[in-house]
């Protein structure tokens, strides 16, 4: 299946993404670590089945030094050893920021106060804002059939030069 629009190729789309990559910017350059960034932006892919955004993430994340086993368990985090609280509680921000539809409650008190066990209100923003963007970029690239193994490091940040 081919990509039904071409964002890179329309002004209007362009536009929007350099705003869009602008917004991610201020996320990318806050306290909250890489790592947690890149395995929160993987997980919300994952639960939208957006193939652009995994083969992104975890690309960036295996460039910035992220280890192979924890990239692959990350879809069975709570079934694996090899990520911390502070990391168990941001992708449990994740999953449940992403499924909004299937929670009556949203985002459950119990992941709430881990969170703010485990990250200052800097961390937590950069978190609460890092799960809408990437669940809107998800959202961007499944619409328009962007597919997923093409992507090289740093490629979204050239594109948009």
């Amino acid at each position: 299946m081919d990509a039904r629009f071409d964002m890179f190729a329309n002004e209007i789309a362009v536009k929007f993404a350099k705003r869009f990559a602008n917004a991610g910017m201020v996320i990318h350059q806050s306290p909250l670590p890489r790592s947690t960034q890149e395995l929160v932006s993987l997980r919300a892919s994952q639960i939208n089945g957006c193939g652009w955004c995994i083969d992104m993430h975890t690309k960036e994340a295996a460039a910035a030094g992220e280890t192979a086993a924890r990239l692959h368990l990350v879809a069975a985090w709570r079934e694996s050893t090899v990520f911390s609280e502070a990391e168990q509680a941001a992708l449990a921000l994740a999953e449940e920021g992403t499924r909004l539809a299937d929670a009556h409650e949203g985002v459950s008190d119990e992941t709430w106060a881990a969170v703010r066990k485990h990250y200052d209100d800097d961390q937590i923003a950069a978190l609460v804002a890092l799960v809408a963007l990437i669940n809107a970029a998800n959202r961007l690239a499944v619409i328009v059939h962007q597919r997923g193994g093409s992507y090289e490091p740093g490629m979204f940040a050239a594109a948009l030069g």
